[in-house]
């Protein structure tokens, strides 16, 4: 016959392992919390979204689009005065773009309504 003595010596160690409840100290308990009440409060500090402004791109992107339109007038049209008028009148339009955009930052906050949010990762709300 087979020993039992032995299964059941193996049977009380798994129960015995089983039954172990490692509880960490109070003290140290106590220690994690306000270790991690300090990152939280950290983490809450920070901005939740960062802001992108984008107030220049359609003054950049028109200026830039009258300024080639001027290239080209000045290239491809053959009458001298002409090429300088279609240049001249594409530069000016340009210049009135930048402008029209900086009285829009001065008069209506565009600052504000061409920006875009991104949230941050891993911020706690």
């Amino acid at each position: 016959m087979v020993d039992n003595r032995s299964g059941l010596e193996i049977e009380k160690a798994i129960r015995a392992s089983v039954e172990m409840a490692d509880v960490p100290s109070p003290e140290l308990n106590r220690k994690l919390k306000a270790v991690l009440r300090e990152q939280e409060a950290v983490l809450q500090k920070q901005p939740v979204m960062r802001k992108l402004s984008l107030w220049y791109v359609p003054m950049v992107l028109n200026l830039i689009t009258f300024s080639m339109l001027a290239f080209l007038a000045r290239i491809i049209i053959e009458n001298m005065y002409l090429s300088y008028f279609a240049a001249g009148s594409c530069l000016y339009v340009g210049a009135a773009g930048v402008l029209l955009t900086l009285v829009g930052l001065k008069r209506a906050n565009i600052k504000e309504e061409i920006t875009i949010r991104i949230e941050k990762r891993g911020v706690l709300v």
